[in-house]
């Protein structure tokens, strides 16, 4: 499936629509160049699913924990930083990946050894005038 943002004004609408296809699918990997746009859809889709707190990328501190308006916990991830499976392993990231709980993750190949087999990958790619296009597998 193909999904288009055309601006930042059209974002939201987007991310409803990404929404609606989640089902009961729980881990999702944001793919894409450094600056294509993954923690700005993240936090659009969180602001769309009635999260309250300030939506921003877990940079140092690698997840961010919300929750949506329907009590749903969703977990952000940003494993940038991570160079070591050990430091995911330490911080807990099995337990987060398998909670049953939403996982958005941003640089999963940081972590790929431990992601589930179930995991969607959501490649976001910048076309023609800052317009992106995403790619849900």
């Amino acid at each position: 499936m193909i999904l288009k943002i055309e601006s930042l004004e059209t974002i939201k609408t987007t991310a409803l629509q990404f929404i609606n296809q989640i089902g009961d699918r729980t881990v999702f990997a944001f793919n894409g160049k450094m600056g294509a746009g993954k923690t700005t859809f993240i936090k659009a889709i969180c602001e769309v699913m009635g999260v309250q707190e300030t939506v921003n990328s877990p940079t140092f501190s690698i997840v961010n924990e919300y929750e949506a308006s329907d009590g749903r916990i969703i977990y952000h991830f940003d494993c940038y930083r991570i160079t070591k499976i050990q430091e995911a392993l330490d911080l807990g990231a099995e337990e987060y990946l398998y909670s049953g709980n939403l996982c958005f993750i941003e640089w999963s190949e940081n972590i790929a050894p431990l992601l589930p087999d179930t995991i969607v990958n959501v490649e976001i790619e910048e076309v023609v005038d800052g317009k992106r296009e995403i790619t849900i597998n």
